[in-house]
């Protein structure tokens, strides 16, 4: 059984795998310019996820409105580290939550079908004041996974979530210094 509250993601020694879903007009412009560019938004938050299941559950497997492009974005660990140790959970102190530069959720992870685990996934908001360095520092890379996505979803809507299982990214628990773990935690 997994721990309650643990980072599962894919990540190698350099980088880690976080998930977003956009409107085809960000995915697209940002795909062809390899990095984020307008139409994405530098002016709001943004909610980074290195948990893909819950992100389907969020999108529908990219049929939600506004949702239906789903991008893998390799971004540096440092940058994620750097994200979480200027990040106050939302179910915190108000004022910490107020004056931070990003915000930490954990809500619960999904099974492959859309269920509820015992478990809790992060969802990570990098906030205005980090979203240039987060778009042009701490990016690596832009991967379309739409088509896979949609391929997936269409072996779990015709009772094939075994096979659909198969295209799902690995995932594995993440190695958060102590010190963030401790902040992190709820």
């Amino acid at each position: 059984m997994a721990p309650p509250y643990e980072i599962r993601a894919d990540f190698d020694a350099r980088t880690i795998v976080v998930y977003q879903a956009y409107a085809p007009a960000i995915a697209d412009a940002a795909l062809r310019a390899g990095r984020f560019t307008a139409p994405f938004s530098f002016n709001r938050m943004t909610w980074i996820k290195p948990s893909f299941l819950w992100l389907m559950h969020r999108s529908n497997w990219a049929r939600k409105a506004g949702q239906e492009r789903i991008l893998a974005v390799r971004i540096t660990r440092d940058g994620w580290e750097e994200a979480l140790a200027s990040a106050a959970l939302t179910t915190g102190d108000p004022a910490a939550l107020a004056k931070a530069a990003v915000h930490v959720q954990w809500d619960p992870e999904r099974s492959v079908r859309g269920a509820a685990l015992n478990h809790y996934s992060i969802q990570v908001g990098v906030g205005r004041h980090l979203i240039r360095a987060f778009a042009e520092e701490w990016t690596v890379s832009l991967t379309d996974l739409t088509p896979q996505v949609r391929k997936a979803a269409d072996l779990i809507q015709s009772g094939g979530a075994a096979k659909a299982q198969r295209l799902l990214p690995p995932e594995r628990a993440y190695p958060l210094p102590a010190d963030l773990e401790r902040r992190l935690r709820p």
